[in-house]
């Protein structure tokens, strides 16, 4: 394949591992040179999985470090000597941490924050605290995400709340126009976008919308599960009322953690359906009140290991400056996907140029899931979304599922090669058959 230099030929591990110096010096990645934003060397070396597989999954539950898992590990030490309650009150200091970092990455104040053990836990909780019936309006965007769609469709059904899908443009994000003549033609709207959904690399033009949302006296919230950690967001910037996001993903954070943004002047308007002992106070016998701040949605049971974790992950992004990881991990997904595309009988289901780490794409002739076991035999972890996953996106553009791979900062080169080497043999071996 042209696409791939010589210097890209897969070796192993331990030879990918030293594959680039960490001096700073630029990378040979994909037939292209890069600026080294990202030591990859040195995340490679805080990794332990990375040398046990080429895993190229970040958008479904990325690699944690060393320091993570440690963290997890020495909490759960800590409950087995003393007991769970006891070992919460110790490490106290440290959750109220997790709120300040969580905080500052997305440009937020500690008391917008809330900690959540999903993504999908977190907009079903804040779309209830809403309130909506008959008459309300939702505006959701078509790469809305599965579980969330099905709540939409579950408020739209039962409740007779009016749910608008906006549609798309050539380039496959949201059309803005579309979406002002939506927001014109009724009133306020509940928009909901899904920033880089599951189904494709996208980035959604979350500062346009905000913009456009709050024109028209609307209420933004934005699923951020792919895109915090992975692209640089402000919240203030980008105007969004509630932001939600998961901490497996591009935060390299523990399963079961996640935190919710709730813009400050918005959370009293949201009012928790089911509320918990642990934001809630029970004043009277038939009266209670609840937390002033975004902490009225969690709830008192919650892994502290795993928020001491997901605090953990956070600082580790801080380091690491979320703006030089946004730019290590868009040139990489770019050359991928052009590399992809270079590729015959490889269809690339997004934009080549799309400034994001996540690649989709579909190989002519063999269904997706097939190629992922395929690779898997390889020993490099992509996954397939179906269009099940997706109605409102893939279900729309015909595709019945895509591959995807979604890279991290713990990828090599050596990574990228053995991807493209090896979907490059199975396309071929497809067109030798047909």
């Amino acid at each position: 394949m042209d696409s791939i230099s010589e210097a890209n030929t897969p070796t192993s591990d331990a030879d990918a591992s030293h594959a680039a110096s960490s001096t700073g010096a630029p990378v040979t990645l994909v037939g292209a040179t890069v600026d080294r934003t990202v030591d990859v060397v040195l995340e490679r070396e805080r990794t332990a999985g990375a040398m046990l597989s080429r895993h190229l999954n970040a958008a479904g539950s990325a690699l944690p470090s060393l320091h993570v898992v440690e963290t997890v590990v020495a909490h759960l030490r800590l409950e087995e000597s003393m007991g769970g309650y006891e070992a919460a009150a110790l490490a106290r200091p440290r959750v109220e941490a997790v709120y300040d970092a969580a905080a500052e990455l997305i440009g937020a104040h500690r008391d917008e924050i809330a900690l959540i053990d999903s993504a999908s836990s977190g907009l079903r909780v804040v779309l209830d605290a809403l309130r909506l019936r008959a008459g309300a309006r939702i505006i959701a965007t078509r790469a809305t995400y599965v579980s969330h769609a099905l709540h939409l469709m579950t408020l739209s059904r039962e409740e007779g709340v009016v749910l608008d899908i906006v549609p798309t443009g050539a380039d496959q994000r949201t059309d803005l126009a579309e979406l002002e003549r939506m927001l014109q033609s009724g009133p306020p709207a509940v928009v909901t976008v899904a920033h880089v959904p599951t189904s494709s690399g996208i980035v959604e033009p979350v500062i346009e919308i905000g913009a456009l949302v709050a024109q028209y006296d609307g209420f933004f919230v934005l699923d951020a599960t792919q895109s915090v950690g992975h692209l640089a967001i402000d919240v203030r910037e980008v105007g969004c009322d509630v932001l939600v996001t998961t901490g497996r993903k591009f935060l390299r954070a523990p399963r079961g953690t996640g935190f919710v943004y709730v813009r400050s002047s918005a959370i009293a308007r949201l009012l928790p359906t089911a509320p918990d002992v642990r934001a809630a106070h029970w004043t009277e016998l038939s009266d209670w009140d609840v937390d002033g701040t975004a902490r009225r949605f969690e709830t008192w049971e919650a892994s502290i290991a795993g928020r001491l974790g997901l605090g953990a992950a956070l600082e580790e992004v801080l380091e690491r400056g979320i703006a030089p990881t946004e730019a290590w991990l868009t040139a990489v997904g770019r050359r991928v996907r052009a590399a992809l595309a270079a590729v015959p009988g490889v269809r690339v289901a997004e934009p080549v140029d799309t400034p994001s780490a996540i690649v989709t794409f579909v190989v002519d002739g063999i269904a997706s899931a097939d190629v992922v076991a395929r690779l898997a035999q390889q020993n490099v972890r992509v996954v397939s979304v179906p269009a099940t996953h997706g109605q409102w996106d893939l279900g729309t553009r015909g595709i019945p599922a895509v591959v995807r791979a979604s890279l991290h900062v713990y990828n090599d080169e050596n990574d990228i090669a053995a991807l493209l080497e090896h979907v490059t043999v199975i396309a071929g071996e497809v067109a030798e058959r047909a």
